[in-house]
């Protein structure tokens, strides 16, 4: 029996509720399917912050080092917002995924027939939404120096950031574009501002050049003012979508709202080895936490995501999804999906929804 190891990273907000969810449903999966999983759980984010001073401690380093896959919950709210910007919780975000050379963001947005009155685009907009964004995660103007808030002699202040990118840190993650639209539907759309910024006229050209080892592609590119726009326009016109770091965290979450809920959207977060961070798109809602109204539909998937690209655990993450697909058609609903009228469901009922699903399978 093959065993895997999991770092299972709670954070802040609803993270630790919909983790404990996510870890049920594993544990279920990984009976039936019989391989192990051995958990260890470690701080990220703002209960790092309050537990040792730091975002990102060095034990938690040490363990995601020799973990196989990583679930993160999510991480901030406002109780640190009045930190420094180093210090708050996002920085220890931003350092695990350098850490961890965590490169390729995969962001699918899959619209469920369910949950079609859900989106705020039209039915007949949305039925059949099956796109993925392909995201450049440590490179880019959250990564690049200069950065800072300076003063000069009158006082004057100036905040200012750079957006850089090299041509491999360009190449490595369009390739892997290039080869998640050869497993899906063909068709490469890459996102930029190639008008204005000469560090996308630089990605425009590089993605260009490597159009040439890919011709089975369809490859066009797109303005991001327009990609924002066509999303909500059309946004079914989308298969795979490839664009940096600032770029690809907005469109990301617009991308979200279409599937009518972002409660529903998973994440991973893979390096050259397929070692990685999975995590929901959602952030951390301190408004509902340990209320119970979470959705952890977002994270339970992003287990399912995990299992199939980091633990090579395919048939088990195909399971989960089967599951959730099942659950949904029974009716069974938390608040942010749920349809005026309908009866909304608990975090803990939903996760236990999922486990009876595979069960019973």
């Amino acid at each position: 029996m093959s065993q895997h190891s999991v770092l299972l990273l709670p954070g802040d907000g609803i993270g630790p509720e919909v983790v404990g969810e996510a870890k049920k449903v594993m544990e279920a999966v990984a009976s039936l399917h019989d391989f192990g999983i051995d958990f260890s759980v470690a701080d990220l984010g703002g209960v790092a912050i309050d537990n040792s001073g730091s975002p990102y401690p060095e034990s938690t380093k040490e363990l995601a080092k020799a973990a196989d896959a990583i679930l993160l919950g999510a991480v901030g709210g406002p109780a640190w917002d009045g930190l420094p910007a180093a210090e708050r919780p996002e920085r220890g975000l931003l350092a695990i995924r350098a850490d961890l050379d965590l490169f390729c963001n995969l962001r699918p947005a899959l619209l469920y027939p369910q949950l079609a009155d859900a989106s705020s685009l039209k039915p007949e907009l949305v039925a059949g939404l099956d796109l993925l964004i392909v995201r450049e995660l440590t490179g880019g103007i959250y990564f690049g120096e200069p950065r800072g808030i300076e003063a000069d002699e009158s006082g004057l202040r100036r905040g200012f950031n750079t957006d850089v990118y090299d041509e491999n840190e360009i190449r490595r993650i369009a390739h892997l574009a290039f080869q998640f639209a050869r497993k899906r539907g063909g068709r490469l759309c890459s996102v930029d501002k190639a008008n204005v910024l000469e560090v996308t006229m630089l990605w425009r050209e590089i993605v260009s050049d490597l159009a040439s080892e890919y011709p089975d592609i369809e490859l066009s590119h797109m303005y991001v003012d327009n990609a924002a726009m066509q999303l909500v326009r059309a946004p079914k016109q989308f298969d795979v979508v490839l664009t940096g770091n600032l770029f690809g965290d907005i469109l990301s979450d617009t991308a979200a709202m279409l599937t009518g809920s972002i409660g529903m959207l998973p994440s991973a977060s893979l390096n050259s080895e397929s070692r990685g961070l999975y995590e929901p798109v959602h952030g951390s809602a301190p408004d509902i936490a340990g209320q119970g109204k979470a959705n952890p539909l977002a994270t339970i998937l992003s287990a399912a995501m995990l299992l199939r690209y980091s633990l090579n655990e395919d048939a088990a993450a195909k399971s989960i999804e089967s599951a959730v697909e099942r659950v949904l058609d029974s009716g069974l609903r938390t608040g942010d999906i749920a349809a005026p009228g309908e009866s909304v469901c608990s975090t803990a009922d939903m996760g236990d929804a999922v486990v009876t699903a595979l069960s019973a399978a």
